[in-house]
């Protein structure tokens, strides 16, 4: 199997299992996955019937290039309006008012620090709420893992995320998730139930997915795959295919990280399924001028530090990897 990504993990939703990876802890540029955490932390703040009017002044800060979903000021929105606008259009302009009406975008970016920390999230690190480029900000293909678990457990945040139409102000939308909905040449995957997909310019294509097959829930991250256009959808699709197959024959590499609000054990750096390969943490900025949007150093570390974990890991272990046989590593995902 062909599979390109710099980074991937495939994980069951239900167990925390984690079935197979590459390069899970390595730190890069998440694009609009990182709504994901938005959404876990903003998500149970307002009502869905909840109505705002929006002010010029909370459009002013929306990045220009961004992608959006057509607020206005002056109108005024149902909160489930909003998050429609979030999960269906990853729009940065419905994100910038939900961060508004939370206090603001410097209080919504201190609690999703917050939330990361909770959730174990420790690759992660948030300077913009909609996931927009930033150079320090970061985060993981398991910690998106983890975003999507948690999110998952939150009833409006499934239906978000598996809406395919809605509409806005008399306009109608169609969900961006192509495995969920099927275009652009990409067919919709069968169980699909959502969850986020992303792109910039600088961070290129990532995704997270999760679907169900005869009752089994599998999550799966695609970070950065070789080539542009749908081979994000592509080979996630083919790793939901692999990690379904493997049925109750899946050796575990370990499992995730359960937030520590929720009774989880503390990971360390030491942990194969903690924060293994990572500096600092979800709460602190790493001041290293490789953090950047590529992570051209700080990948390679990453990745160095962490085939010394698994190496040892592996003497113990087989670990079933689908793309084992393909190219080693990939470039550079959506805002």
């Amino acid at each position: 199997m062909d599979i390109t990504a710099r980074a991937w993990i495939v994980a069951d939703h239900d167990t925390g299992e984690v079935l197979g990876e590459r390069n899970p802890h390595v730190r890069l540029a998440p694009a609009s996955t990182l709504k994901m955490l938005f959404a876990d932390t903003l998500l149970g703040k307002f009502a869905r019937t909840e109505r705002h009017t929006v002010r010029g002044a909370e459009l002013a800060t929306v990045p220009e290039g961004s992608s959006l979903v057509g607020i206005k000021a002056g109108v005024t929105y149902s909160v489930e309006d909003l998050w429609h606008g979030v999960f269906l259009r990853s729009g940065n302009d419905a994100v910038r008012v939900l961060a508004a009406m939370n206090g603001g975008i410097d209080r919504s970016v201190a609690e999703m620090r917050a939330k990361a920390a909770d959730l174990q999230a420790v690759d992660t690190y948030v300077v913009s709420p909609d996931g927009y480029d930033h150079p320090r900000q970061y985060s993981s293909a398991y910690d998106l893992t983890l975003m999507a678990r948690s999110g998952l457990r939150n009833a409006d945040f499934r239906a978000y995320c598996g809406t395919r139409t809605a509409r806005i102000g008399g306009t109608g939308i169609e969900n961006t998730n192509r495995l969920l909905c099927g275009s652009h040449g990409v067919k919709p995957y069968a169980g699909m139930i959502g969850v986020k997909n992303g792109y910039t310019s600088n961070a290129g294509n990532t995704f997270t997915g999760a679907a169900t097959r005869d009752g089994r829930t599998l999550i799966v991250t695609v970070l950065h795959p070789k080539s542009g256009l749908n081979a994000v959808y592509e080979e996630s699709r083919t790793l939901l295919d692999w990690g379904f197959a493997q049925g109750s024959s899946a050796k575990s590499l370990g499992t995730l990280a359960e937030p520590l609000s929720e009774g989880g054990a503390k990971v360390t750096h030491n942990s194969p399924h903690g924060s293994a390969g990572s500096a600092g943490s979800a709460g602190t900025a790493v001041d290293d001028d490789s953090m950047g949007w590529g992570l051209p150093v700080g990948g390679a570390v990453a990745a160095a530090l962490l085939g010394g974990v698994y190496a040892l890991r592996n003497r113990r272990t087989k670990k079933a990897d689908p793309g084992a046989d393909a190219a080693k590593s990939a470039s550079p995902e959506e805002s």
